[in-house]
């Protein structure tokens, strides 16, 4: 396809070139060389490990056979498999192995002895009923970091209790604050808490590497979703312990930082204005045409404006409901103001700074055609992350992981048999 095709841009991600799909350990990435074994399922040790991936660990992840990660089934399907499954097991390995049976919680103890990181995102108590507890493969291996992402932690009274993601964001007070007041708090749109668990986990074994890097030991990353979450929720606690205060739901608005809103603009769309900044301020009331609010020197710092912030808005508002979207950025983009526009998947999609920044990634799947996926992050100088293979279907990598153990032909078939394993190289 032409680049500007009927005389029109197309997306950066629309070209896409034939993907190499065979797996090369020594790909080029920061952590080339780093095997990592991924136990989990679903979102917070994938997502874990996927970040991982990107910038050059072998991930093997371990799966179900017959079944596999249940994320293969979520939302939306192609040919039988989620698209979300392209984005979350990019660049790893599958080894299809039913860890309820000892033979393969025997291979999962010689990986692990091979192995620089675990991930594992079960029940607490799981791993140590198939005799795979950190204390069993830190014995095997002392160099292996072991993260492991529970709902609520490994320890406490609520340990036991089952833990998704959701119920984590309630529980860390950031489901209290995602309403308009007065309204039923609601979900933030995206598995917000599994993906939060699933960075500090990176973080964790990142600082667990260079621990081992001085010292030659491993160590256990215990971490919670609701504990992820509410390491972000700012100062809602100190503030609580100083004064009392509940902080409460404020729909689009920033509270106790004013100006900082939504507006709705002529066109119906949304204008997020973020006018908070002292300078910022004066000269977003040039451009509304209310100077006098500039000038006013009762609003010349944060606290005043936060005491007259329902005034304020409405001057706001006002200037805004008589113009589009697109009018009101222009504005303010001329006069250095923050703001933006509220955007679908469809504005993402078509947006040219998406493309110029490389967060609009392409993947050439099985059959020919294209699937547009998120970029990596973060974008490093020297070592920048990459797809380096496409996410992998069930089992494709059993009979390669097994060899490399040293397991023979006839001993691997001869699992397969006993419905150990399944699969083998595509």
């Amino acid at each position: 396809m032409d680049a500007k095709s009927n005389g029109r841009p197309q997306p950066a991600w629309a070209h896409c070139a034939a993907m190499d799909t065979t797996f090369n350990p020594a790909s080029q990435g920061p952590l080339a060389g780093l095997k990592v074994l991924e136990l989990g399922q679903l979102i917070a040790g994938p997502f874990a490990a996927k970040t991982l991936a990107d910038f050059g660990a072998d991930i093997i992840k371990i799966e179900t056979p017959g079944t596999g990660d249940p994320l293969r089934k979520w939302r939306l399907l192609k040919d039988g498999t989620s698209v979300w499954w392209q984005v979350q097991s990019r660049n790893k390995r599958s080894l299809a192995l039913d860890l309820r049976k000892p033979e393969a919680q025997g291979i999962v103890r010689k990986l692990a002895a091979e192995s620089d990181v675990l991930i594992e995102n079960f029940r607490p108590g799981a791993m140590e009923g198939w005799g795979l507890g950190p204390d069993d493969l830190l014995k095997l291996n002392p160099r292996l970091i072991v993260l492991r992402i529970s709902g609520y932690g490994q320890t406490g009274p609520y340990r036991d209790r089952p833990g998704f993601g959701v119920v984590a964001e309630a529980m860390s007070g950031l489901r209290h604050l995602t309403a308009e007041p007065g309204r039923v708090p609601v979900r933030v749109g995206v598995s917000l808490g599994d993906t939060l668990a699933g960075l500090h986990g990176v973080i964790g074994i990142l600082l667990a590497l260079q621990h081992r890097h001085a010292h030659g030991v491993g160590q256990v990353i215990d971490v919670a979703l609701y504990e992820a979450v509410f390491n972000c929720m700012e100062s809602l606690l100190p503030e609580y312990s100083a004064f009392g205060a509940v902080r409460g739901p404020a729909g689009s608005a920033l509270p106790g930082i004013a100006p900082s809103n939504a507006y709705r603009c002529n066109d119906e769309g949304y204008a997020l204005i973020a006018g908070n900044g002292d300078s910022i301020f004066k000269r977003l009331m040039k451009v509304i045409g209310r100077d006098d609010l500039g000038a006013d020197p009762a609003l010349a710092d944060n606290a005043g404006r936060v005491a007259r912030v329902a005034e304020i808005d409405v001057a706001i508002g006002l200037w805004v409901a008589e113009r589009s979207v697109d009018e009101v950025l222009a504005e303010l983009d001329k006069v250095g103001v923050p703001a933006g526009r509220i955007y679908t998947v469809a504005d993402i999609a078509a947006d040219p700074h998406y493309q110029a920044r490389g967060m609009l990634d392409s993947v050439q799947m099985d059959d020919g055609s294209t699937l547009a996926v998120p970029g990596i992050v973060p974008k490093l100088s020297l070592t920048p992350g990459q797809h380096r293979r496409n996410a992998p279907t069930l089992g494709q990598d059993t009979d390669a992981v097994l060899h490399e153990l040293g397991l023979t032909p006839a001993q691997i078939q001869g699992l397969k048999d006993k419905g150990i394993v399944s699969g083998g190289t595509r």
